[in-house]
């Protein structure tokens, strides 16, 4: 039985939480108020910015209240004067300490991007395509005071094929995660009433995403190294050294498997207009689209064609940069 219209909060802060608040309001569904984290610099001139879900809460006329933290009394005290039924949580960004998650009638709900006990933690979707996974999705959990451990509502997946990268499965999943917020709103107390326990022994940690760690070792095999690259792309992007530049791979592609490292790991074995051929530990990669320091991404011939093309058969990649 359908649930009856919800006095909903909403917690979240970067793109994707901000294609479900969108969802929200295209639904029709109550949004008492936005919190989201405060503005940030950005860009060359280091300008303060709003976050996704600012932006669209100020469209819509919502009031946006943007905390240092959730710990603070005053904060708690206008939380409860809103009186929620469900506060929902969406890559927010901020804990939310027990009396938060006590204050809505109906508790806080979370959007995870991950198949729950699996990849609790900071960064889900990135360490799901680094891990070799072949599926993942999101999940409507209800919070507790413990990180990500609550019971789950509902469960969407989707495959991680191997193009997938975390651009692509964000899409993906903020689309599933939509889905599966409305209908777990619309029918709440029924999901309630059903929610699964986790195993907590099967649970696996993503934790934050470092971005010295998309530095690319050669010395790896060509799996790893290629689920790395499509792992951090967007952000933070995977790098190497050529000539002791920093060097962006934004896409590259599985030649060989196998193939011993005949050669230093890192060597430029082939050039050519669909790509250049890399030595790995086991195994040839083909980088296909790159961007050079200062410039924007560009396929590889026209990289090649550049007055600045650093690759040059016999040139070792991944060395420590100075």
């Amino acid at each position: 039985m359908k649930s009856p219209a919800l006095r909903v909060g909403f917690a979240g802060t970067p793109d994707f939480a901000a294609h479900h608040l969108e969802a929200l309001l295209q639904q029709g569904i109550d949004v008492a108020v936005v919190l989201t984290q405060p503005d940030r610099p950005a860009g060359r001139g280091k300008k303060l910015m709003p976050s996704p879900t600012k932006t669209i809460a100020l469209a819509a006329q919502i009031p946006v209240w943007q905390p240092t933290s959730l710990k603070d009394l005053e904060i708690q005290a206008c939380l409860k004067n809103l009186n929620l039924d469900v506060l929902v949580v969406v890559a927010y960004g901020m804990l939310l300490p027990q009396a938060v998650l006590d204050v809505p009638r109906l508790g806080c709900l979370n959007v995870h991007a991950s198949l729950l006990p699996r990849w609790r933690g900071a960064a889900p979707v990135q360490r799901a395509i680094e891990a070799g996974d072949v599926e993942t999705g999101v999940c409507i959990m209800q919070m507790e005071a413990g990180l990500d451990t609550g019971p789950v509502l509902k469960v969407l997946s989707c495959p991680i094929t191997a193009t997938t990268t975390a651009g692509t499965l964000f899409n993906a999943l903020q689309h599933l995660g939509s889905q599966a917020l409305i209908d777990t709103l619309n029918n709440l107390e029924e999901y309630q009433a059903q929610a699964t326990p986790q195993d907590h022994e099967q649970s696996t940690y993503a934790r934050k995403i470092d971005k010295s760690e998309a530095f690319i070792d050669f010395s790896q095999g060509v799996v790893d190294i290629d689920r790395k690259i499509r792992a951090f792309y967007p952000f933070p992007g995977a790098f190497t050294s050529a000539n002791g530049e920093r060097v962006r791979i934004h896409q590259a592609e599985i030649i060989d498997t196998k193939a011993p490292s005949n050669h230093p790991t890192g060597t430029i074995l082939n050039t050519g207009p669909d790509g250049v051929q890399v030595q790995c530990g086991t195994g040839i990669l083909k980088l296909t689209q790159i961007q050079l320091p200062g410039g924007k991404a560009l396929g590889i011939k026209d990289v090649l064609n550049s007055s600045k093309n650093p690759f040059m058969v016999g040139v070792v990649l991944g060395r420590p940069l100075s």
